[in-house]
């Protein structure tokens, strides 16, 4: 699995739509909101190194609002943890 992390510049009065959308494209796991020099930071979860590119420089920078992006690709992981279990509510 790779893991990449891309730092998106974008409209600022286009945030929500930008980060529903980037959301929305497969192998996109998470968008964050955040403060600081960027808008979003996005997580890509996908098989191949192809598929970056596939998500970034095909479908993501196409993106209304989107105006810059920097992908940066993860090497190793050194912390795991299951999101789905801390968020989940305890209902089955």
């Amino acid at each position: 699995m790779i893991t990449a992390i891309v730092f998106v510049k974008a409209d600022v009065a286009r945030i929500p739509e930008v980060a529903q959308a980037i959301a929305a494209l497969d192998g996109v796991s998470e968008v964050y909101s955040v403060t600081g020099q960027i808008d979003l930071i996005t997580l890509v979860r996908v098989a191949h190194h192809d598929d970056v590119a596939g998500v970034v420089a095909d479908s993501l920078n196409k993106i209304p609002g989107v105006q810059e992006t920097e992908t940066h690709i993860a090497f190793r992981t050194y912390s795991k943890h299951d999101l789905e279990a801390a968020f989940s509510l305890g209902l089955d």
